[in-house]
């Protein structure tokens, strides 16, 4: 898995390529983490490359998305592939975080 940051107007996008599991959700947790470390409360995860998530790395999601809106800011997700979107269905995390077709709805909205 390989993680990009890039700050959009004062959103940090994070692009995960690869998959989330519980081989590399440390490293997305560890990432996230270091973003709100630094005030950095606004979150878009870009799943566009991303081919598939794990329970480790949903709960690395929503312990990001607690975080987050403790400091006034929002974790939200875009740009899931269709395997991606159902695990977040099945899950309840469609329900739980903001879900967008793709990074510029996401940043419109």
């Amino acid at each position: 898995m390989n993680i990009e940051v890039n700050d959009i107007d004062g959103t940090q996008v994070v692009s995960i390529d690869g998959k989330i599991d519980s081989n590399s959700a440390p490293l997305l947790d560890a990432q996230l983490n270091e973003l709100l470390s630094q005030s950095q409360a606004n979150i878009l995860t870009d799943f566009e490359l991303t081919t598939f998530i794990s329970s480790a790395g949903l709960r690395v999601l929503l312990s990001a998305a607690k975080k987050a809106k403790s400091q006034g800011g929002e974790l939200t997700v875009c740009s899931m592939n269709p395997t991606v979107s159902e695990i977040f269905a099945i899950s309840g995390f469609a329900t739980i975080l903001r879900v967008f077709s793709n990074r510029e709805e996401a940043l419109a909205g």
